[in-house]
């Protein structure tokens, strides 16, 4: 009896390990912009990269970019990216592959969450999109609005009807087209806003006015009509003439980095205030 209650016990602790959220061995072939630890989450790739030590009075501030796909991020990224890291910001992400902000991606999104959580990281990262990065991070900040500390994105989508489209992000969702249009409303971060705009969460987007694979119309100037609407603050940028592609300007913008460095910094001392307080209490 004894024999089968210990071996008993070793099957669940081993089912909660597999279940936990626990960096497994580095991924030494995904290529980072900066240098970073590549590692395996939950069975999905991901990477960290560590903000300069000494640039903060404590706790972690982190930007969570998206999309990490083979290749992302990349060079492109890397001005940015420099930026963050001189100022003590760590940068993370995870690859949820083409999930189009499924509820199935935003479960891989909690996974890498958790496990930053664990390594003492601030409890309210920057979202910073670009993209379909944009689908994908807003779908898992207008889920866990009280875990958002801002957004911001390149080029970001914000309406899945618009990009990928509903027949190519359906099964995604494990819908048919149809349905996946009956239940926008529940899954449509461009629909979702009001939730984020009630936490006062800002959002920054820079967005060229003759995009032809994410409208602006349709994604950031949607999203900030509706979201002004709801008393929420949404800074827009629209160079003229530009479209989705890979101009300096996108990836080089001066007020993207000052506002995700604000917002970072800002929510990563709240935090730790929050900390001490709890500590002083306890």
């Amino acid at each position: 009896m004894k024999m089968l209650q210990s071996l008993w016990i070793i099957f669940l602790l081993s089912t909660l390990l597999a279940q936990s959220p626990e960096a497994q061995a580095d991924e030494p072939s995904r290529p980072l912009p900066l240098p970073g630890k590549t590692l395996t989450i939950a069975g999905r790739p991901a990477f960290l990269i560590p903000g300069k030590s000494g640039m903060q009075l404590s706790g972690k501030a982190w930007v969570w970019y998206a999309p990490t796909l083979p290749g992302l991020p990349g060079s492109a990224e890397r001005w940015m990216f420099d930026h963050f890291v001189s100022r003590g910001i760590s940068i993370a992400g995870i690859d949820a592959g083409e999930s189009y902000g499924s509820p199935q991606g935003n479960e891989v999104y909690d996974q890498l969450y958790e496990y930053l959580m664990q390594q003492g990281f601030s409890p309210r990262p920057v979202m910073l999109g670009r993209s379909r990065g944009g689908l994908m991070t807003m779908s898992w900040a207008v889920s866990n609005p009280d875990r958002v500390a801002a957004f911001a994105g390149i080029y970001p989508v914000f309406n899945l009807a618009s990009y990928p489209g509903l027949q190519r992000a359906a099964p995604a969702f494990e819908l048919t087209a149809d349905q996946l249009e009956g239940r926008l409303s529940e899954y449509n971060p461009v629909d979702r806003l009001q939730q984020l705009a009630a936490r006062r969460v800002p959002l920054f987007a820079i967005h060229g006015d003759v995009d032809r694979v994410v409208p602006l119309e349709l994604n950031s100037g949607l999203a900030a009509d509706r979201y002004k609407e709801f008393s929420g603050s949404f800074e827009l940028m629209i160079p003229p003439g530009q479209g989705h592609n890979m101009w300096n300007g996108f990836f080089e913008c001066q007020e993207l980095v000052e506002f995700v460095v604000r917002h970072s910094l800002r929510a990563n001392a709240a935090g730790a205030d929050e900390s001490s307080q709890s500590k002083a209490r306890e």
